[in-house]
């Protein structure tokens, strides 16, 4: 329960945020990776975002449909499709982030430098389980 105590109350701010910009918490997962990615393998960015594939494609298709990321097919195996963030994509994502950054470095400026380490510490080694 201390969990979902601690995850309603970080989530409000990011999800303000995220409804500013028209995005749901999937779609915002989906954009933060392929931020950090020039384009990753679907079945990667399913592993990385937490999203069952199934999922994901519904996902990754109202992106699209926003013009936000698109697909390419692997020219060696045509079964493997990439996704990368368009150029709109990551023109939201110079938008976006300056909030995104603010509401995290709140977040941190909440408890002090040696607490936020042990809860990063603490949430690393449960979700190694």
């Amino acid at each position: 329960m201390m969990l979902y105590r601690a995850l309603d109350a970080v989530m409000p701010r990011f999800r303000r945020i995220f409804n500013e910009f028209g995005l749901t918490e999937q779609q915002w997962r989906v954009l933060r990776v392929l931020w950090e990615h020039e384009e990753i393998a679907f079945r990667e960015l399913s592993e990385i975002t937490l999203i069952p594939a199934p999922s994901l494609v519904g996902v990754v298709d109202r992106l699209a449909m926003q013009g936000l990321v698109a697909r390419r097919r692997s020219d060696k195996d045509r079964r493997n499709v990439f996704v990368l963030a368009t150029e709109k994509g990551a023109d939201l994502h110079r938008r976006v982030r300056p909030q995104v950054v603010a509401a995290y470095a709140e977040l941190r400026e909440s408890i002090d430098a040696d607490e936020w380490r042990n809860l990063i510490d603490g949430l690393e080694r449960i979700a190694s389980l």
